[in-house]
């Protein structure tokens, strides 16, 4: 039987830390699973079918849509992190970092580090060899990043988890961070900047640090791996979301937790209206003038309008299979955070 996750047995920091919103710029206003806008309707048709999808406003087959959001991330990678300043302000540094403190990860490594080294202290000195002893082959706390090949979000989870200074001793980190995308490019990016970063200990010493090209809708890792499963501002690019979410639901332990970051759709009518003038009448043309590339801009613009409402995202992951669903929105629902859990 696979072990039950480390995130579900530490469930109460995690759900402390992720009920207490910033109010400047996130809304309290998070949707759980029990209630009445939630259950509106239970079913949902999928998100694929017939032989076409949507890339952004335009039709195309689905074979098709893989390889031009392939393309456009090709275009964009070496200049991802710095246009997304210029597209939201600086807004996405807070968005992110509102992620990681959503996910516990800080105080679960705290927790788990320690934790270790008294257990390892103890069995040098009881010259233990029960089943009790902790397996060092194998991580405390396994997290994927899916669609982070930048390591933007990766960064902040291996900081946090200070896995740089664990990187100083000998043996496996207690605390494992992989990023997976399908795109080698962006992959090539991030890996480039963690070795910068962080030299290269992380990968080949302590293994606390892997960057995996995969495919979000059929992940190269084994059934019941992971800890904590993020997405952040990719899971509207994949062709297949409902599938996608299954395959999350496939690689998390039991009691393993999602989150999903995600742009989405403003409540207020008057701000969307003006998000909507900035979003196609000037992102395109910071596209345009920053990474001389417009049309990678206008599609990542035009895929947010096209993406689901957040109340449509709660329904498919419950229909995914995922349990304690609930959203909660920042910047009055420009992006949005949902979470669930895998069922014990």
């Amino acid at each position: 039987m696979a072990s039950t996750s480390l995130c579900r047995r530490i469930a109460t920091t995690c759900t402390r830390t992720a009920t207490l919103p910033r109010r400047s710029l996130a809304s309290s206003s998070s949707r759980l699973p029990f209630s009445s806008a939630a259950n509106q309707d239970t079913s949902s048709s999928p998100y694929v079918s017939g032989p076409t999808t949507h890339f952004g406003y335009e039709s195309v087959s689905i074979n098709e849509k893989e390889g031009r959001v392939r393309q456009v991330f090709e275009n964009v990678a070496n200049d991802y992190d710095v246009m997304n300043d210029f597209m939201s302000a600086g807004l996405h540094r807070y968005w992110k970092d509102e992620l990681l403190r959503m996910t516990g990860v800080g105080p679960m490594s705290k927790a788990l580090r320690r934790r270790a080294s008294m257990k390892y202290a103890a069995d040098l000195n009881n010259n233990n060899n029960d089943d009790d002893t902790i397996d060092e082959s194998k991580a405390l706390l396994s997290i994927l990043d899916v669609a982070g090949g930048t390591g933007d979000v990766a960064f902040r989870f291996v900081d946090a988890a200070n896995c740089e200074e664990r990187s100083k001793s000998s043996g496996k980190d207690e605390v494992n961070v992989n990023v997976c995308d399908i795109n080698p490019e962006m992959l090539r990016v991030g890996e480039s900047r963690a070795r910068k970063r962080y030299g290269s200990a992380l990968f080949d010493e302590t293994c606390a640090l892997k960057f995996v090209e995969g495919n979000a809708q059929c992940l190269p890792f084994e059934d019941n791996s992971f800890d904590l499963y993020t997405i952040a501002f990719g899971l509207r690019n994949v062709t297949d979301v409902d599938m996608a979410l299954r395959d999350a639901l496939r690689v998390l332990k039991p009691g393993g937790r999602f989150l999903c970051l995600e742009f989405s759709h403003v409540q207020n009518v008057p701000l969307a209206q003006l998000y909507d003038i900035y979003s196609f009448h000037v992102i395109p043309k910071l596209g345009e003038v920053v990474a001389n590339d417009r049309d990678s801009y206008q599609y990542l613009v035009e895929s947010i309008r096209k993406f689901c409402t957040q109340d449509e995202l709660v329904t498919r992951m419950n229909t995914a299979g995922f349990e304690g669903v609930k959203y909660t929105n920042m910047t009055q629902g420009i992006v949005a955070v949902h979470e669930g859990w895998k069922p014990l």
